[in-house]
């Protein structure tokens, strides 16, 4: 039977007719929905949400000692976080087949960085695989399995944002089911000790030989062969353009499996054509390796090394080609930056920043990084995950040594504190700093889609789960002033953020209020007080101060000569605006 799937659909369900057992995964856009739909497998695999990726890959890695097929999945920055246990996984290998999926993001669609995720499986001495459409992505995952049990090697499933999201006719089969394997004690193989890295490492050497054997051999990757005036070596999502391009009017060398690369069968390609040229999305992996052959070639002296391509671009680059477009007039278009949502609970805690002086907020991953863009402006960095504790630590100590007189917020959510935030603040703790933590309880995983932390009492599976107390972490780890706050109501938020500023030692505050678009439970329903709601201008007291617009709520908008407006479609009945307008001109209806 065949279905309409995207990518990570097609991951999930390649994994599943695998005979996959266990996977885990930190979400991450554009990772997060491999785990959903594995998740939907419950009664054959296994499946969590990890801390984070460090995690998950962890739990991997034990499974596959166990003996079981199993799966991490990240996106390219997650793979960060996991490098530790990576590098050492590609030394001891596996005992059941074990694949790391890394959705890289080619144009920084939702990521901080547009990293090649390609060159780790180099790094850490493990195979890599590239599919190039959703058929392939289910199919390839399977062999990756085979392949991964086969050389005793982990294997780096590298997707791009593209291949993710996009959808292509995939064709199901049934799931062939693997019986776990054997665990046999073997410390040589599984303990890394520096004695044993050494031996493990030449062993490491000798599968990376035999896997470029197969990687000439292997259907994986394969030529196709037309006019051989023109060559293109290729591979991913950027085979689907180049085909687009070229046409029946190149011949090309089609690459799956691009770690190890398969030397032989490259050289005889580029023997074979007269200009060849090389394809790939971001830095010139391809490109280098085949270079470094001694093979001339055509590749990133013409193709963008930045962004993600499409074959408008390639044949741009390449020819000169413009492709006709409809023509735009710039003046006319109105830039739509994201913000964050109306009623998002965030709002009334970045209101109240913004109207303070001089302090620093070091921000973080998540929804709440949109309070770095205007009118509330209240962010001075972002760099990862967890960073807005610990670089603001970093930031609040080297004020101290200069003398200067500012105080630092760090702002971290619920899911990113679980992630990486709570090592941030035992060394505030730890190390006498008296920066304040600012930790946005949602309720939810918001950014990636709603999906369960360790906060929220619920598993990835659906199954109701201890809820980690935020408040007794924090004190376990040494923070005597805690603060738990409605982040809409502005009186209580600038108390606390008041409180804060006066306090020479570590301070947590912790704003609790759901995501205005989660699905919430009855219980959060009647705590909060949430229902049918939203707020009105009384036109007659507006006086057109524009005061409501500093909140960057989406739901308000302005008319010269009417005022304010409130659209009641969008308006969740937050109060944020009504608490700031000095006039009492905005109502609350519908209670």
């Amino acid at each position: 039977m065949k279905k309409l799937l995207t990518g990570n659909e097609a991951v999930a369900r390649g994994a599943y007719e695998a005979g996959v057992t266990l996977a885990s995964a930190y979400p991450g856009t554009p990772s997060t929905e491999i785990l959903e739909n594995i998740a939907k497998y419950k009664e054959d695999i296994y499946s969590e949400w990890a801390p984070n990726e460090k995690v998950a890959l962890e739990v991997a890695i034990g499974g596959s000692i166990a003996g079981a097929r199993t799966l991490a999945a990240m996106k390219h920055v997650g793979v960060n976080v996991a490098a530790d246990p990576l590098f050492t996984f590609g030394y001891t290998g596996v005992n059941g087949g074990c694949v790391i999926v890394s959705a890289d993001d080619p144009g920084m669609h939702s990521s901080q960085n547009e990293q090649d995720n390609r060159y780790y499986a180099k790094a850490s001495k493990i195979a890599m695989i590239e599919p190039s459409d959703s058929q392939e992505a289910k199919d390839y995952i399977k062999e990756a399995y085979k392949i991964s049990e086969k050389y005793d090697v982990p294997i780096l499933y590298r997707l791009t944002t593209r291949i993710c999201h996009s959808k292509g006719l995939v064709e199901e089969n049934k799931r062939n089911d693997i019986e776990i394997k054997e665990y046999t004690k073997n410390i040589p193989k599984y303990v890394a000790t520096p004695a044993n890295g050494r031996k493990l490492h030449v062993i490491v050497e000798d599968k990376l030989k035999k896997l470029e054997e197969y990687s000439n051999i292997t259907t994986l990757n394969r030529i196709e062969w037309n006019d051989k005036k023109i060559g293109v070596i290729t591979s991913g999502v950027a085979y689907q353009y180049s085909k687009e391009v070229f046409r029946e009017k190149a011949s090309y060398l089609k690459l799956g499996f691009t770690f190890p690369l398969p030397k032989k069968k490259i050289k005889e390609f580029a023997d074979s054509v007269e200009k060849l040229y090389v394809i790939e999305e971001l830095e010139p992996y391809l490109e280098t390796e085949i270079r470094a052959m001694g093979i001339k070639v055509i590749g990133k002296d013409l193709i963008p090394i930045i962004g993600e391509l499409n074959p408008d671009i390639i044949r741009e680059s390449l020819f000169g080609e413009k492709t006709q477009t409809v023509d735009k007039k710039e003046d006319n278009i109105v830039g739509r930056p994201p913000s964050m949502c109306a009623g998002c609970p965030h709002r009334g805690l970045y209101y109240e920043l913004s109207k303070k002086k001089n302090i620093v907020v070091t921000g973080d991953i998540g929804c709440y990084t949109l309070g770095s863009a205007p009118p509330l402006s209240t962010m001075d960095t972002c760099i990862c995950m967890g960073a807005s504790i610990s670089a603001g630590h970093g930031f609040n100590k080297a004020s101290e040594v200069s003398g200067r007189d500012v105080k630092v917020f760090g702002v971290i959510g619920d899911s990113t504190f679980f992630h990486s935030g709570i090592t941030g603040l035992i060394d505030i703790v730890y190390n006498s700093g008296n920066s304040a933590t600012i930790i946005l309880d949602n309720r939810i995983t918001g950014m990636t889609g709603h999906q369960e932390n360790p906060g929220t009492g619920f598993t990835l599976m659906g199954e109701e789960a201890p809820q980690i107390d935020i408040v007794k972490v924090c004190e376990a780890i040494g923070v005597r002033n805690i603060e738990v706050i409605n982040p809409l109501n502005l009186d209580e938020t600038k108390n606390a953020i008041d409180k804060a500023m006066k306090t020479d030692e570590p301070m947590i505050i912790i704003t609790k209020y759901p995501c205005v678009l989660k699905k919430s439970t009855q219980s959060e329903i009647e705590n909060y007080g949430l229902g049918k709601k939203s707020c009105i201008v009384d036109q007659d007291i507006c006086k057109k101060c524009k005061m409501c617009l500093k909140a960057g709520c989406p739901a308000i908008s302005f008319d010269s000569k009417i005022g304010s407006i409130i659209d009641e479609d969008m308006c969740v009945g937050c109060d944020v605006c009504l608490q700031i307008c000095p006039f009492d001109a905005i109502k609350k209806v519908g209670e």
